[in-house]
């Protein structure tokens, strides 16, 4: 019996057999020179070079081989140990690199010209590929976790650590090296701490969720023991037949005490509300009260008379007084200025700042010069500048910049024929600018209003800045805000850069007597929303010698103005109903007469909707008035 007949193949067929497969490998043969002597089919497949190609080239300069090491020391490892290993990248004939793992062995013959290598590669382009992406996802998620504003803790079905974020090991006080494969427990108070492992296998058990998906308020315990309430929220996934658990924290401690701060704030706002009307209102009292005294005083000779009035009088001057400590705890007193360096005085409280903002904001100042002095009450603009850095802290949830410039610039005609309310001059401009998410062009337009706020019920006032605002246009400046949605937002303060601003002190009379009042003839407009306090300033006018034009609103004093061409002086309350109020009356009749004199009033100390024109042209009374303040500063407007 042959070979053939049991079955058996003969050697010849086996060979071929064997060469088919070696030739279908990528196997390389070259000299220790490089020359390739054979080039399988595989190598075809795998390069996109062919034999007729191949053969005979230097097999590095054909495939641009980067090798690990260089050359020679692995073609001398190879005629030393016979062998060699490693990762090569080589070429395809269209240019794309091709990762292997190479062995190298070398072949001897009797002829020393024909040692040979036996090279074989291994593709492994797409598992470098995977090793890429993963390492990739793993500095991603690496990323994620140490600059993700809000703790992140990753836990398994037995409720081990395997992931804790760097905002975590701030919060809580561990590092992750200290919880890694620890229960999660450990992380709660009692009873929580006990119950947890119970909650989490009646999960796994039941399916029933109690927080898995839903964000609850819940209490925290850190490494010193101390207690806090957090906002818990859980997401669930399932890998390689696990269960893994998502948990995102946040700290509510500060966010209990805003709450807190807040409530007394808007209490204590609606209260400086209340008080500030009510003084208003009792100053048009005490004006009507006094300037009747003082009429009947001029009339009476009886001693006794004069006596009980002179007691009323002074009542009613301790009326005034309190109702000036009742506008000033209503946040309705005068500014209290002073020249100071806006600079250094913003640097000096930036560790205030950046409390406020928290460690996802990064705070710059940049002062450029050193000549950014302008006349500023202090503590308004700290108020000013702390309710912008809040409202820039809400505007970058996930982190971003805060910059404060500030610089001394002069805004000449051009600038102030762009913008209406800007005056020509020297100013200190202090820009406050993040990076957060910006300002919709309808946001924009309603964002000083009072009370508007784009936060959810219970987030905000709608008064930051509108007090930015008001504490700008009452310090003589003015306020411009920029924003883009998605581009951040711009608020640019500027603040009078001049060095004397001089307020007006109430003028004191030790004598109250007609004969020593300043008399006039020129003719007056008066405006006045109250009756009472209109008769007795027109009487006062009258007995003073001047002609008088009354009106009850602007509206109708501008009628008035306008039939009347001798009006000298216009004579106006600043808070009145009926849309127009004393300022814009005044900014309508300066535009029909520029040399008008003008001269405010209001119960209020300094109303900031007349700005800083009152305490720049001298023309503000503040009510009560007696008839010597009102004639003497009648006689410095009009002479």
């Amino acid at each position: 019996m042959n070979d053939r007949s049991s079955g058996q193949q003969a050697p010849e067929t086996r060979l071929d057999e064997i060469a088919q497969i070696l030739n279908s490998a990528n196997i390389v043969v070259h000299t220790f020179d490089g020359i390739i002597r054979r080039w399988t089919s595989g190598c075809e497949r795998l390069y996109g070079w062919t034999q007729q190609e191949a053969i005979g080239q230097v097999v590095h300069e054909l495939l641009s081989t980067i090798f690990p090491e260089p050359l020679e020391e692995i073609r001398g490892k190879v005629a030393r140990q016979i062998a060699w290993q490693g990762e090569l990248v080589h070429l395809h004939k269209d240019g794309r690199p091709i990762v292997v793992t190479s062995r190298w062995v070398a072949a001897s013959s009797d002829d020393p010209d024909e040692h040979v290598i036996v090279q074989t590669n291994n593709d492994i382009s797409h598992l470098k590929q995977i090793q890429a992406d993963l390492a990739e996802r793993e500095a991603h998620l690496r990323s994620i976790l140490a600059t993700v504003p809000e703790s992140m803790i990753v836990i398994d079905e037995l409720g081990a650590i395997a992931s804790f974020s760097t905002a975590a090991e701030k919060l809580f006080g561990y590092s992750a090296e200290d919880v890694h494969g620890k229960n999660v427990s450990m992380l709660m108070p009692s009873p929580d701490r006990e119950a947890h492992d119970g909650y989490l296998s009646h999960y796994l058990t039941t399916g029933e969720r109690r927080i898995i998906g839903y964000g609850r308020v819940v209490s925290g315990q850190r490494k010193d023991g101390t207690v806090f309430p957090m906002e818990l929220s859980v997401g669930e996934a399932v890998t390689n037949g696990k269960r893994i658990f998502t948990g995102f924290i946040r700290d509510l401690t500060s966010r209990h005490k805003i709450e807190e701060e807040l409530r007394q704030s808007q209490k204590m706002e609606a209260i400086g509300q209340l008080t500030g009307g009510l003084a208003h209102d009792f100053n048009n009292l005490l004006t009507v009260i006094s300037g009747n005294l003082e009429m009947i005083e001029a009339r009476l000779q009886d001693t006794k008379l004069l006596s009980l009035v002179a007691e009323a009088q002074a009542a009613a001057e301790d009326g005034a007084k309190l109702t000036a400590q009742l506008l000033a705890f209503g946040r309705r007193q005068p500014l209290n200025p002073k020249l100071m360096d806006v600079g250094r005085f913003v640097s000096g409280f930036s560790d205030l700042l950046r409390r406020t903002l928290g460690e996802a904001i990064e705070l710059r100042t940049v002062i450029t010069g050193a000549a950014n002095e302008a006349l500023v009450d202090g503590s308004q603009l700290q108020n000013a500048l702390l309710n912008l850095a809040i409202n820039a802290r809400d505007a970058m949830p996930r982190g971003g910049l805060l910059s404060i410039e500030i610089s001394r610039l002069r805004l000449d005609a051009d600038y102030a024929r762009m913008y209406p309310e800007v005056r020509t001059g020297e100013y200190v401009l202090i820009a406050v600018t993040d990076t957060g998410v910006g300002m919709s062009s309808e946001t924009k337009e309603r964002a000083f209003e009072p009370f508007f706020t784009t936060k959810g019920m219970g987030a905000g006032t709608g008064l930051g800045l509108s007090m930015v605002y008001g504490f700008a246009k009452q310090s003589g400046g003015l306020v411009q805000l920029y924003s883009e949605i998605g581009q951040g937002t711009s608020v640019r303060i500027f603040l009078p850069a001049e060095k004397a601003r001089t307020e007006m002190e109430p003028v004191h009379a030790d004598d109250r007597k007609p004969d020593i009042i300043p008399k006039g003839f020129e003719r007056i407009l008066v405006v006045e929303d109250d009756a009472r306090v209109r008769r007795v300033t027109v009487s006062r006018l009258l007995d003073a010698g001047y002609s008088v034009i009354e009106a009850s609103n602007g509206t109708e004093a501008l009628a008035l103005f306008q039939e009347n061409h001798d009006i000298a002086l216009l004579f106006t309350d600043v808070v009145m109903p009926g849309g127009m109020a004393g300022d814009e009356l005044a900014h309508k009749i300066r535009a029909m007469r520029p040399e008008i004199k003008v001269l405010f009033t209001s119960g209020y100390a300094e109303p900031t909707i007349a700005g800083r024109e009152l305490a720049e042209a001298g023309s503000w009374l503040k009510k009560p008035y007696t008839a010597l303040q009102l004639a003497v500063r009648l006689r410095e407007l009009l002479d």
